[in-house]
């Protein structure tokens, strides 16, 4: 009888190995056929290879934990464990968190669609639940954001109402430039139009700028100031430097020109 008993546990350690392997095998598969995934996704432009990342990332864990929990699974009925008590108590909890995961589940179904939508991607920089930042991860149930400071912000999926992406295929950042009033407004277009032609023109900068920039003309008549106001169509991600850029060379093209940026003043009369 204890040689029955110790065949019957030495079976049950082999199982047991056995179930651990193939659990590593299968996990080891899938992340391998994932990477190949998103190095295949990669290859063919950054906006496929930041979806393929961010899936991956979600994905990955979904599978440790399907295969973790399978593992487990097999190992109770290995080792001839009564399911009941685990499940009685799963029941009890899953009762008593009910009552207080509605916030939880309104974050991972907002997690799902977040995903299947494709409202943003690892990488990306975005405006969620008046944050901004880089999107560092995308999980379930929070999207981590780190702001221009460095500073990481966790912010539950479920609080997410509006996605503002700032990165998404291109951008067109607009370049407001005010001159004093008594500038002959038209010669400060064509100066203004001049200057960012050749921005868009420079061998440096052409390949982040295909089209040619568009001047929208007088957009505000305002306190100290007329307001001048024109577009660029650029690379997603260099919309911040193009910007920058543009606003550098036009403030010495302005000086060279004797074309006047005017500041507010106040003017304080006193009283004899």
């Amino acid at each position: 009888m204890p040689l029955l008993a110790q065949t019957t546990t030495n079976s049950r350690i082999i199982a047991s190995v056995v179930v651990v392997a193939v659990a590593a095998l299968i996990y080891w598969l899938v992340v391998a056929a994932g990477r190949r995934y998103v190095a295949r996704m990669e290859a063919r432009g950054l906006e496929h290879g930041a979806r393929a990342v961010t899936l991956w990332t979600v994905l990955r864990r979904l599978t440790l934990l399907i295969v973790v929990a399978t593992a487990i699974l097999f190992m109770f009925t290995i080792w001839d464990w009564s399911l009941a008590p685990l499940l009685g108590v799963g029941t009890v909890l899953a009762a008593a968190i009910g009552f207080g995961a509605q916030d939880v589940v309104k974050d991972f179904l907002s997690g799902l669609f977040i995903l299947a939508e494709d409202q943003f991607q690892i990488g990306d920089v975005v405006t969620i639940a008046g944050t901004s930042g880089v999107v560092e991860d995308i999980q379930l149930r929070i999207t981590i954001l780190r702001d221009l400071e460095g500073n990481v912000h966790f912010v539950p999926n479920g609080q997410i109402k509006v996605a503002s992406n700032f990165t998404s295929k291109y951008a067109q950042p607009v370049i407001d430039v005010g001159v004093a009033y008594e500038t002959d407004v038209d010669r400060a277009l064509e100066v203004f139009e001049d200057e960012l032609t050749k921005l868009a023109e420079d061998p440096e900068y052409a390949a982040l700028i295909p089209e040619p920039p568009e001047i929208l003309g007088v957009n505000e008549l305002g306190e100290s100031s007329v307001v001048l106001r024109g577009r660029l169509k650029t690379d997603a991600d260099s919309r911040w430097m193009i910007r920058r850029e543009a606003l550098r060379r036009i403030k010495k093209r302005f000086d060279a020109e004797g074309i006047v940026i005017p500041f507010p003043q106040i003017t304080l009369n006193q009283k004899p």
